[in-house]
């Protein structure tokens, strides 16, 4: 059925600004201490449990989740907020990022409430960290075609197969893992996967690292080989994840983190073009921020329907499409504009090294949280074109 794709036009209430001027002066804090470069772009650790522990003491992981479980209750607009100036800081946040963004809010939903009381408020406290066991070596970004199998066995569930792509599982506690459980039916292939919460530590898992060209690396494979699982760590409805995938997809394309990844370019590029930049960089400059306003606009919008309990997965897929895109996109435009800009080493230094690790990282950009293809064809199919 053919729909249109709205989105409001919502604003940060005033009270947001007061906690921006907190979460700011905490991150100011930390780089004074030493306790992160917020140069370091791509070439930095962004994982860090001791920072995650302090943002945790903030009361900043977990924001709008319940206070019987560690949360603290607060708007979804509010949380857009601190995961805005993290990201702008350069902030190392993998250790909780995923953890709050979209695994804790599936605990919330579909865990039994022993797990619930024993996982979320470590992961509010910075002590716990996710991963997300999604894409597979033949699917890719196609989540209805995953062949990693659950079968039930007298003491659980028995899992064989791999998960691919898989940001910071050689850090991660535990995973959230999408596996199928049955054949998918002739009439619906999402039918037949089951979600599952896998602990990363229990025998039968092999994670092997996937290098970035930098020599870096936050993906990984995952295999699993005969590992047990216990019956109560089936997250929600056997054979029906499909609907609890699709919710949790919304979280994960919509925020900011998936137009400013690589801002350390844009912000490099105004100070390498000084404060008269000419009229080809002014112009330059000029398009990007209006482009980078509209993806926050989006953005916002999306946190805003999700604070009112919608499921913007139309919204959200082009957030994660356009914001993609124009992240990766980024460095080329900015190697392009200071071409002609002051080439002394002092100017140039900062700049180039930041271009030459985000160009080295940026493929990896439009692949997590769903390629290109996958969204589009989830837009297309919403506005009835295909």
């Amino acid at each position: 059925m053919a729909t249109s794709i709205r989105f409001d036009p919502i604003r940060l209430p005033p009270e947001t600004e007061v906690l921006r001027g907190e979460v700011r002066a905490f991150l100011a804090e930390e780089i004074a201490a030493g306790g992160f470069d917020p140069r370091g772009g791509y070439a930095a650790e962004r994982f860090d449990r001791s920072f995650s522990r302090k943002v945790g003491a903030k009361g900043w992981i977990g924001m709008t989740w319940p206070r019987q479980y560690g949360g603290h209750e607060r708007s979804f607009l509010e949380r857009y907020v601190v995961t805005e100036e993290m990201l702008l800081a350069g902030a190392p946040t993998r250790g909780h990022f995923v953890a709050d963004r979209q695994s804790g809010p599936i605990l919330l939903r579909h865990a039994p409430e022993d797990i619930k009381q024993d996982i979320l408020p470590r992961i509010t406290a910075g002590e716990c960290t996710f991963c997300i066991g999604m894409s597979e070596p033949d699917s890719g970004s196609d989540l209805f075609a995953a062949k990693t199998r659950a079968e039930p066995v007298d003491d659980g569930w028995r899992i064989n197969g791999r998960k691919v792509w898989t940001s910071s599982a050689h850090y991660a506690d535990y995973m959230i893992g999408l596996f199928r459980t049955s054949a998918p039916a002739d009439d619906n292939r999402r039918h037949g996967l089951t979600q599952f919460l896998v602990d990363l530590k229990a025998p039968g898992i092999t994670i092997r690292p996937i290098q970035f060209p930098t020599g870096k690396h936050d993906f990984n494979e995952v295999v699993f080989d005969d590992l047990i699982l216990p019956a109560d760590h089936v997250l929600g409805e056997v054979d029906m994840a499909w609907k609890q995938a699709t919710s949790e997809l919304a979280y994960e394309r919509s925020g900011p983190e998936r137009f400013l990844e690589t801002i350390e370019v844009l912000i490099e590029l105004v100070r390498v073009l000084g404060a008269a930049p000419d009229s080809r960089g002014s112009e330059g400059i000029g398009r990007l921020v209006a482009q980078l306003h509209t993806l926050r606009r989006m953005s916002i919008s999306v946190a805003g329907m999700l604070a009112a309990g919608e499921e913007p997965m139309l919204q959200a897929a082009m957030v994660k499409d356009l914001g993609t895109n124009w992240e990766q996109a980024l460095p080329g435009l900015a190697r392009d504009l200071a071409a002609f800009a002051d080439s002394s080493p002092t100017n140039r230094a900062t700049f180039d090294s930041v271009i030459q690790n985000a160009t080295a990282v940026a493929p990896k950009l439009t692949i997590q949280g769903g390629t290109t293809e996958v969204l589009r064809g989830i837009i297309a199919r919403g506005l009835g074109l295909r």
